[in-house]
């Protein structure tokens, strides 16, 4: 008989079983990510699982921690920054506990990950994420019928709350490459409102970038806009649920990177409360 696997093994194992299911049936770099918390509105002493998703429309599948590709995987709070303990390999990828009332942001940045996409594939993703100078560029060199090497980095971020909103709490950034952050406390704010967020790469403002929103209940009726020359951009959400916002910035890789370009994928999630115009 053989003898069991000891836990680390084991562990190893599933993340590899994981990973390898997940890379099969999804092509990555053309593919949202976001943080999925079991609770939005958690109580003061909860624990809250932090779940990856990776796929479109709200639809995705969960994605394991691979703690090889962990940047940064933290949580601040009122109290600061604190690291978050992985769960290599699992989904969740991570359990939080709210320590202190307000808003909490949960924050993930991944190291790069290489990807080679065929010239067809690769000119339809730079046009849904709204990469025309990146297309332009390409049309420039001649290169819109070749494939495309690229190295892709993930900058995904959640906020969720405890106690009374008050306009005061609001986001700040976590330090991110990409980052989005809403300058506005969303859960001090309702459906059928306009949101404030800015967008920041490499710690300034990013202009020109198409920033999205996605919203649980009606996936397919997207909202969205330009960030100006402030890297801030302002979104019509007029109905309540779960929210994701995203937007993504490429640039050329850097030398020895055996790519020709590097992309930044920034996510937010957060939820609105309903009200009559959004809830049905």
């Amino acid at each position: 008989m053989m003898s069991p696997l000891p836990s680390s093994s084991l562990r190893r194992f599933a993340l590899l079983v994981m990973t390898v299911l997940f890379l099969c049936g999804v092509p990555l770099a053309a593919h949202d990510m976001w943080i999925e918390p079991t609770s939005f509105l958690p109580e003061i002493g909860q624990v809250v699982s932090v779940r990856f998703r990776v796929g479109q429309d709200l639809l995705g599948d969960p994605m394991p921690l691979d703690p090889s590709l962990v940047s940064q995987f933290v949580a601040r709070d009122a109290a600061g920054v604190r690291p978050i303990v992985g769960r290599d390999g699992r989904d969740p990828a991570g359990l939080v506990r709210v320590a202190t009332p307000g808003l909490l942001a949960i924050g993930y940045r991944s190291h790069p990950s290489a990807i080679e996409m065929a010239a067809e594939k690769f000119n339809q993703y730079l046009s849904e994420e709204g990469l025309d100078a990146v297309a332009a560029l390409r049309a420039a060199r001649k290169e819109t019928g070749a494939a495309a090497h690229e190295i892709f980095s993930r900058c995904a971020k959640s906020l969720l709350f405890s106690g009374t909103p008050g306009e005061a709490q609001n986001d700040r950034p976590l330090g991110f490459t990409l980052e989005l952050v809403s300058e506005r406390n969303p859960y001090a704010a309702a459906a059928e409102r306009d949101l404030p967020f800015r967008l920041i790469y490499e710690n300034r403002p990013l202009a020109g970038a198409l920033v999205v929103a996605v919203n649980r209940a009606k996936p397919t009726e997207k909202v969205s806009a330009r960030t100006d020359k402030d890297g801030r951009v302002r979104l019509a959400l007029r109905r309540g649920g779960m929210w994701l916002i995203k937007a993504v910035h490429m640039v050329p890789a850097p030398a020895g990177a055996g790519a020709e370009w590097a992309s930044y994928w920034a996510s937010l999630t957060f939820e609105l409360r309903n009200t009559s115009a959004g809830t049905d």
